[in-house]
């Protein structure tokens, strides 16, 4: 398969790493078709939208009809031979349209079913974080519309692959409440893999071992600290700001703050009756991830997080997004 490169900042791309485990779950998918629609969430920055990217390649090579739709950004892919599948979806990244981001998360859908009733027999589409451009309010129903293409499509067909990616968990309990959909983590790279992006970036860096104790694996977070010239606090405070993190401790009565210190240690502390309101809080600011399911590969895409690893704020049920993201806070409590 071809590894594709991938800008990772400004001026530097990358080469595809790693997520072996997660390109079988793709070929595993293409064997057998999506029987659902797979909602692949997991930490901001993890990867998801490189995996996909690199799943689209994959799938073209073996022998499907792919639509990848990245509409926060106006990016799509097209490798089909149907030329207006491409044609439309340039004028919605364009705008000719209208709204450029709902447009291309929409025809994601409309022209995958148009593939179908051209008589392609194996069509996969890959929506990533569409749910941002078309709001909560939209997103049980696409999901639903994705799974009326997977049940009923318009001509008989051999395969079918629809994907979704999300890093919002307020998204994901609202489609929850429907049985729509297949729930799939994906963690932050595993350190080998890890090594290899870190090993492509240029110039003197840090020990590999900082960086991953920082980061947890976490792309995103990587090429943040190499864009500050690793300058961790920089980053540090960064995301505080724009997680709002200090208002959020200012807005925790005392039991909820001595809950949120004890959370900081070991993240399960917010899987019980008191601490489920706060973790949900936490959820819905992208500070943590919840009810991470068993560590067996049936259950996630990709390689699976370590059973627990309080070093880097993993709980067995709960886990910080990344060790940053847990750092973040602890020093908002200490401020309060």
């Amino acid at each position: 398969m071809k590894r594709i490169k991938l800008p990772f900042v400004p001026g530097l791309e990358v080469e595809f790493t790693d997520r072996e485990m997660a390109l079988k779950k793709i070929e595993e998918w293409a064997r057998e078709s999506t029987r659902l629609p797979q909602l692949v969430f997991g930490p901001e920055g993890c990867g998801k939208t490189a995996w996909l990217r690199q799943s689209a390649v994959l799938l073209r090579e073996l022998g499907f009809h792919v639509i990848y739709v990245d509409p926060l950004h106006r990016y799509f892919e097209a490798y089909t031979d149907v030329k207006e599948v491409a044609r439309r979806l340039a004028e919605a990244a364009a705008g000719v349209l209208g709204d450029a981001e709902a447009w291309l998360a929409t025809l994601a859908i409309d022209l995958t079913k148009l593939l179908i009733e051209r008589m392609k027999r194996r069509v996969a589409v890959l929506a990533d974080d569409v749910f941002q451009a078309i709001g909560l309010g939209e997103a049980a129903k696409y999901v639903k519309a994705l799974l009326g293409l997977i049940e009923y499509p318009p001509r008989s067909i051999d395969a079918i692959v629809a994907v979704v990616a999300t890093s919002e968990g307020i998204t994901r309990r609202e489609i929850g409440r429907h049985r729509w959909a297949n729930h799939r983590p994906m963690w932050n790279m595993p350190r080998d893999g890890f090594r290899e992006l870190y090993d492509q970036l240029p110039g003197e860096k840090p020990p590999f071992e900082d960086v991953w104790k920082a980061t947890g694996g976490n792309p995103h977070l990587l090429g943040q600290l190499y864009k500050a010239k690793w300058g961790a606090d920089k980053v540090l405070k960064e995301l505080a700001d724009v997680k709002k993190i200090a208002t959020l401790v200012s807005a925790l009565g005392e039991e909820e703050r001595e809950l949120l210190r004890r959370a900081v240690d070991d993240p399960d502390v917010l899987y019980t009756r008191e601490g489920i309101p706060l973790m949900d809080k936490l959820v819905d600011m992208n500070l943590v991830v919840d009810t991470l399911p068993e560590r067996d590969p049936w259950f996630w895409v990709g390689e699976l997080p370590p059973e627990k690893d309080l070093e880097l704020g993993i709980g067995r049920r709960v886990a910080w997004q990344t060790p940053l993201h847990r750092e973040a806070v602890r020093r908002a409590l200490e401020g309060a």
